[in-house]
């Protein structure tokens, strides 16, 4: 049968262009190997942030004698926690498939292999499309340390099929992935140790947001080395050395989160002579177009964003431009959140990343203690508000943020970048008081 579109991995970019698509009225085929929704749903974004917030639910209940409440027994039940996360996973999963319905999407579960013409087997069965849209993805890495394969060892898929708390977590990667499990185990009263081998972690992030979630996160009974080298997991052990003196972490369960791969084996790229890059990255250009006609990559498997609402916006921008409407991405107003406690958000450009591009800029920060609405909700916390302008133009360039549900704000900030926002108009935007999303017109002050 022939297609409009065919989509390989239903994931946050493979359901997200199916319903765009086939609301459009296209003849849509969606291919998924596992589960609808892809890693994001099931092995990746919605469990781990649904037990994240449990985990903070139960630290915040330990310490709401701050605000006048007087609790006894607090307990973390992570049988009960776990059941509320399949719940969620399965309610999300329901509801792409009564999507798929609803937009006239034909849904095939299998192994997708391509071929050269746009054309697709879906065990054993020949399908043809005008437009091919591969979104197959990522999985973890797995570093070559010795031990890696120990029965305690695990990736970010297996330390959520967990049915019981360990006594004790060692963390190979202070990364975003890592600082999350981090923050998840610390907060509910397991001993973690992150051993991360740069200077710093979360290594992306701006230095000053980077420092500050590192000191807060030691509060949670996380301890962190950087710049330390992992040299060996034997059992419980993980051996590691910083500056060159050998030190070693106990944890009952080790789990090593050092990134990410782009899903391409078995596709049957080489066949349809689609350009990868060395790690796997399927080459695509601003439409998200590989270098042959009708086939389209998004997501994780291309090695651009590895952040889901990117893969669905990559997914839009496929569908506008196979559907006569002109799009393209701008990476650079992707914001991106760490949902640790605090939280993390961010969106634009670092003042490094600026000056590497030749750009002259100046930045403004304030602590998230000065707005009254954050200093009522989270006492004790340390927090920040950083901004980086371009010079002359006074142009908003990026927007940085660490402290409470800063991930709730961000997209004000990416409209700014997107809208190319200049200080004095963002001056003219009026924010409800009180409210701690007001600290991003108040950081401006720090500018000037």
């Amino acid at each position: 049968m022939k297609y409009d579109l065919a989509i390989v991995g239903a994931g946050p970019a493979g359901y997200i262009a199916a319903k765009k698509a086939g609301g459009e009225g296209l003849k849509v085929l969606l291919v998924e190997g596992k589960k609808l929704g892809g890693v994001c749903l099931n092995e990746g974004c919605v469990p781990s942030k649904t037990l994240l917030q449990a985990a903070k639910t139960y630290h915040h209940a330990l310490h709401c004698e701050a605000f006048g409440v007087e609790v006894s027994d607090v307990r973390f039940n992570f049988e009960k926690a776990n059941a509320h996360k399949t719940k969620v996973m399965d309610g999300m999963r329901e509801g792409i498939t009564g999507l798929m319905k609803k937009r006239k999407v034909e849904v095939l579960f299998g192994q997708a292999t391509l071929s050269e013409g746009r054309k697709l087997t879906v065990e054993g069965e020949n399908h043809e499309a005008d437009n091919i849209l591969i979104c197959t993805g990522s999985s973890p890495t797995r570093p070559p340390i010795p031990g890696i394969d120990g029965a305690n060892v695990v990736d970010s898929t297996g330390i959520l099929e967990l049915e019981e708390l360990p006594k004790s977590l060692v963390v190979v990667g202070g990364g975003v992935i890592g600082c999350e499990f981090a923050c998840l185990f610390g907060s509910v009263g397991v001993p973690v140790t992150v051993v991360e081998a740069l200077p710093e972690i979360c290594p992306t992030l701006d230095p000053d947001l980077a420092k500050i979630l590192r000191s807060e996160l030691t509060k949670k009974n996380v301890t962190f080395y950087v710049g330390a080298k992992v040299e060996e997991i034997s059992g419980s052990e993980v051996k590691f050395s910083v500056k060159g003196e050998s030190q070693t972490a106990q944890g009952e369960l080790v789990l090593v989160a050092t990134g990410r791969k782009p899903n391409v084996a078995n596709l049957g790229l080489d066949d349809l002579r689609v350009d990868y890059d060395e790690r796997g990255g399927i080459k695509v250009d601003e439409r998200c177009a590989t270098n042959i006609p009708g086939v389209w990559a998004a997501g994780d498997v291309t090695g651009r964003a590895w952040l889901a609402h990117a893969a669905s916006r990559m997914a839009e921008v496929v569908v506008h431009n196979i559907t006569g409407r002109k799009d393209h991405m701008r990476y650079d107003s992707i914001p991106s959140v760490v949902y640790t406690s605090p939280e993390v958000a961010v969106v634009g450009l670092t003042r490094e990343q600026a000056e590497e591009r030749g750009m002259k800029v100046t930045t403004g920060k304030i602590p998230m203690s000065v707005n009254a609405r954050y200093l009522a909700e989270h006492p004790g916390e340390r927090g920040l508000c950083k901004v980086v302008i371009e010079e002359g133009t006074r142009r908003l360039l990026g927007v940085h943020m660490i402290g409470g549900a800063c991930s709730e704000m961000i997209f004000g900030a990416a409209a700014m970048l997107e809208t190319e926002l200049r200080e004095e108009e963002i001056d003219e935007i009026i924010f409800p008081h009180p409210t701690t999303s007001e600290v991003m017109k108040d950081v401006f002050m720090a500018v000037r």
